[in-house]
């Protein structure tokens, strides 16, 4: 391991480790979101290759979403007990052999069984919440910047990977794509073998900006109690009103980007004689625009009323989402789509981890938040297949299109509903 010297020397520096974490997760986040966007360029090559149609397809990738979501609170309190390490090791092995074991797949079921249930889980394994347990474990300063840093990684790396990919998959197959992004896994495992800790205290260590070490938490759960946890801070949550004010508007937010966008971008845009891999470039600027927002909400949200910032950023995503469907999609407006949708992409997960921490306390902060993003997944799971089936039966996409753009105008109203939090509440309790 490489943990201790390198900690030494950043030390030396006057450089927290913390950011050396950051970095390593940031770096797998990115590489565990290029296997996510990667589903959106098999649709087109496994209806030519194996004649399944849209809607199939799309069942495969919505049950992947769901499971990317609905495993988020159990990858916490796996997280809580296992560590950090151990929990994305296993991930990225799942994620891995996956996609090695999809390369032979002749059926449909195949197709159900390795993108949609071990791809879905690895995924939801070090989705989100991995980012929110590293900001609140390792950072006590900065905080907002540094899930603003993590959550851009993760749904950058969902587009930035993509012209890439899709080039490959036209000029080698879509095997051949495959195959790059497993070696991109392999390199991530590498790097979290060699400098993941699960905690400040394991290095001797306060967290940043903290005043004192905070010891580690005993592991002293059984396995029963252990997948107990997350229920039960489901139902500790669930008497808030603000947890389903969050659960909607995530629901809203995945439904919007993940299962719409990222899942079908490639196909909407060649119902207009777009080719893929210029589809996939602009998903990629869209990326890029992405990657300045959801840092700057992160900035935003440490400074500015949260409420308010979503109300922003879902209102504008609808708009920009309504824009999309009456437009020509020809270059010039699909530039005006890509810069307004990219600032909006993920710019909401911010405000809503600090929502969420501010209401539920600091040590249910990322099981509370898991159950929130499986509420984004859910969403997106909707999305992926209803947009399949959207397509299959009326012959387009822009009914998918109007729907998201108002269903995120209707969560922007609706977080306006969240109240302040007002000093001395007990934790869970509606503000």
């Amino acid at each position: 391991m490489l943990s201790l010297p390198l900690s030494s020397w950043l030390k030396a520096r006057g450089i927290h480790y913390g950011w050396a974490v950051l970095a390593t997760t940031f770096l797998t986040m990115l590489a565990t979101a290029g296997a996510m966007g990667s589903a959106g360029v098999l649709i087109e090559p496994l209806r030519a290759e194996f004649g399944w149609t849209t809607s199939e397809i799309s069942t495969a990738m919505a049950i992947r979403l769901a499971l990317f979501g609905l495993f988020g609170p159990f990858a916490a309190a796996f997280m809580n007990h296992f560590g950090i390490r151990a929990v994305v090791m296993t991930a990225l092995a799942m994620i891995a052999g996956g996609i090695v074991l999809s390369l032979a797949m002749t059926e449909l079921w195949q197709l159900v069984l390795l993108w949609g249930v071990v791809i879905g889980i690895g995924t939801g394994m070090t989705a989100l919440v991995l980012g929110a347990t590293v900001a609140t474990r390792w950072f006590s300063a900065r905080r907002g910047l540094v899930v603003g840093l993590l959550t851009a990684s993760n749904a950058t790396g969902q587009l930035v990977f993509l012209p890439m990919l899709a080039s490959l998959s036209e000029g080698f197959g879509w095997r051949a794509a495959m195959v790059v992004v497993v070696a991109i896994i392999l390199a991530a495992m590498l790097l979290v073998l060699m400098l993941m800790r699960d905690h400040p205290a394991d290095m001797g260590l306060a967290p940043y900006g903290g005043a004192g070490i905070v010891p580690a938490p005993k592991r002293d759960r059984r396995l029963t109690e252990l997948l107990v946890a997350p229920l039960s801070a489901l139902r500790e949550a669930s008497g808030s009103k603000v947890f389903w004010i969050l659960f909607f508007t995530f629901f809203v937010c995945g439904l919007s980007t993940n299962g719409l966008i990222q899942t079908h971008w490639i196909s909407i845009c060649g119902d207009f004689g777009i080719a893929a891999v210029g589809a996939a470039s602009m998903l990629a600027l869209i990326g890029a625009f992405d990657f300045i927002g959801t840092i700057a909400s992160g900035w935003l949200s440490d400074r500015y009323d949260n409420r308010w910032l979503l109300f922003w950023f879902y209102g504008l995503r609808g708009l920009s989402l309504i824009f999309l469907s009456l437009s020509g999609f020809d270059l010039y407006q699909l530039s005006i789509f890509a810069v307004f949708y990219g600032l909006d992409w993920v710019a909401t997960v911010p405000p809503t981890v600090k929502l969420s921490a501010e209401h539920f306390g600091r040590e249910k902060a990322n099981i509370t938040f898991g159950w929130i993003f499986a509420g984004h997944q859910l969403g997106a799971a909707t999305a992926a297949f209803g947009s399949g089936w959207i397509r299959t039966d009326y012959d387009t996409y822009m009914p998918a299109l109007y729907i998201a753009g108002v269903m995120c105008v209707i969560a922007a109203l609706s977080v306006l509903a969240v109240s302040r939090r007002r000093d001395g509440m007990p934790v869970g309790q509606p503000a």
